[in-house]
């Protein structure tokens, strides 16, 4: 079954009732949105995924419900998200929080503090033994963010048991300062002390997002700290797919279209 929205163009196949189905979206709320496989589905690779063309307006206007207390937080960069949700051009946080910009469009720039040197200096270790394990296996390629470095293995999924460990294991010496997050078909290794849900904690520091009820949906590991952050305020957790057993999102939806319907219905109220 087909269900079209009030005003917008977008036609999703709906799917069994979820297990912990999200409440409506209160206009009151801080709003947080994962990107990849919870606004857009994934893609074989980053650059190849499709924005519903209705997208970046719905954005607005659920930011405008807001006051702009809406943000987007991933691990792509900032100038991606721009690029790929132009004209949107709001709130956001990159890089798993290595970057950020606030509703009014200024970018916060932090100094370099001791532990992002530390992770640096790792990560610079880190890339030449990375590039020797993607020699390893055809079809597994390297993502570069700069803060962050991501092993992807979607061409070859047979192979993610033994990349994961692989890559584990010589991330080892580096443990104090990276963190491997696995998620769907790829590993990231990210600096321990920067992730999504200090992300979120910055924002809702600020106006307009101060005082409001947070509510995060996110669909992979990397979403976790997120998840944790939201419900330590009392705050609405949204996990994306299947339910399991080691996510702690208290609510769930079943795919990227069921959110993108969930958003639309409140973008219309």
């Amino acid at each position: 079954m087909l269900r079209r929205t009030r005003g917008h163009a977008f036609l999703y196949p709906m799917h069994a009732p979820p297990t912990v189905t999200p409440p409506p979206l209160d206009a009151s709320s801080a709003l947080f949105l994962d990107v990849d496989g919870t606004l857009l589905e994934i893609a074989p690779r980053p650059e190849l995924v499709r924005v519903p063309p209705e997208l970046p307006k719905m954005l607005e206007q659920l930011a405008r419900q807001r006051h702009g207390a809406l943000a987007l937080i991933t691990g792509r960069t900032l100038a991606d998200l721009d690029r790929l949700f132009q004209p949107w051009r709001g709130a956001a946080a990159g890089v798993h929080g290595a970057e950020r910009r606030r509703m009014d469009g200024s970018i916060v720039a932090e100094q370099p503090t001791e532990p992002d040197r530390i992770a640096a200096a790792a990560l610079d270790r880190m890339r030449p033994k990375l590039a020797t394990l993607s020699d390893r296996w055809p079809g597994v390629w390297i993502e570069d963010k700069g803060r962050t470095v991501a092993l992807h293995y979607r061409a070859v999924p047979e192979r993610g048991q033994e990349i994961r460990a692989a890559v584990t294991q010589v991330a080892q010496r580096e443990s104090e300062a990276l963190r491997p997050i696995a998620g769907k078909m790829v590993l990231e290794l990210q600096p321990s002390h920067r992730h999504k849900g200090a992300a979120i904690a910055a924002f809702l520091t600020e106006a307009p997002f101060r005082g409001r009820q947070p509510l995060f949906v996110g669909d992979d590991a990397t979403d976790e700290d997120g998840f944790a952050e939201v419900n330590r305020r009392g705050g609405v957790s949204v996990r994306v797919g299947p339910r399991t057993s080691d996510s702690v999102a208290g609510h769930q939806l079943p795919s990227v279209a069921d959110v993108l319907n969930w958003l639309a219905a409140a973008a219309e109220g």
